[in-house]
């Protein structure tokens, strides 16, 4: 077994401030025990636009942030997957590090499908990575490449992840609609999205959204039969925490996709 902690904090207002939350967060979820604990989309400094200005995106500043990571995560014993902005020799990167329970950084996900509303904010990857952590393989997505580039997640399944997490933003601070009950019909599809995601591959699903006044999801962990194991309460910071078993994430679905059947020139 395997418990997974998903966090849905504020929008920081500065490096510092996420670093307040996310200590926070991770105390919070080491009391019930968590393996592991995922941030939201570009979490440090803070999705743009939404409160960290750029002068909170300078390299330095951001390497500090990391390395005060990765001790909170040596200190509390917790491994973590941390959303943040990340310099590249031509603009900055949309990634997720994981950062080992022993603070060691173990690599990144970049984001490498970008809204087109993003082409002026970062630059896309171009590689795919598969992570292990306590003898778990993990693959990672970032928000608009999960929900509408499926195969992201189908790539970590075929490759033997058991778990694919997914750090995101959906929602809004100034305006929307409250939601109130979790995948209802006349809500946004984003839930509906999570929930294909983890049945059409035959693994586990965890999305982690920010505590705004108006999400349009809430963070969630899907089980490998599509259904919503726990989840976020609407609009307020926490963190969730679930077990999940590895052993019923066979990625049966994902590994009978015929790929020369769609790509002729894998024959």
């Amino acid at each position: 077994m395997m418990k997974i902690a998903l966090a849905s904090p504020p929008f920081p207002a500065s490096i510092n401030d996420g670093l307040f939350w996310m200590e926070k967060l991770i105390k919070e979820a080491v009391k019930k025990d968590a393996d592991i604990i995922c941030f939201p989309e570009s979490y440090i400094p803070g999705y743009p636009g939404m409160g960290a200005g750029p002068e909170e995106r300078t390299p330095d500043k951001l390497q500090s942030a990391l390395e005060d990571a990765c001790q909170m995560a040596a200190n509390n014993r917790i491994a973590i997957i941390l959303p943040m902005d990340w310099p590249a020799a031509n603009g900055l990167l949309n990634v997720a590090f994981v950062i080992s329970e022993k603070g060691e950084v173990l690599g990144y996900q970049t984001k490498n499908q970008l809204d087109p509303t993003e082409d002026h904010i970062w630059v896309a990857g171009t590689q795919r990575h598969l992570f292990e952590v306590k003898g778990v393989k993990i693959g990672i997505t970032i928000c608009h490449e999960g929900f509408r580039y499926p195969e992201s997640v189908r790539w970590a399944a075929r490759n033997d992840a058991k778990i694919v997490f997914h750090p995101h933003f959906v929602g809004s601070n100034t305006d929307g609609v409250a939601l109130t009950e979790w995948g209802h019909k006349e809500h946004p599809y984003y839930e509906k999205a999570m929930m294909m995601r983890a049945m059409e591959n035959t693994i586990y699903f965890a999305s982690s959204n920010y505590a705004s006044r108006y999400p349009e999801a809430a963070s969630s962990l899907i089980a490998p039969d599509g259904t919503c194991i726990i989840h976020g309460v609407y609009g307020t910071p926490g963190v969730v925490v679930a077990d999940i078993d590895p052993a019923l994430a066979t990625g049966l679905l994902a590994k009978r996709f015929k790929p020369e059947l769609y790509f002729p020139s894998l024959r």
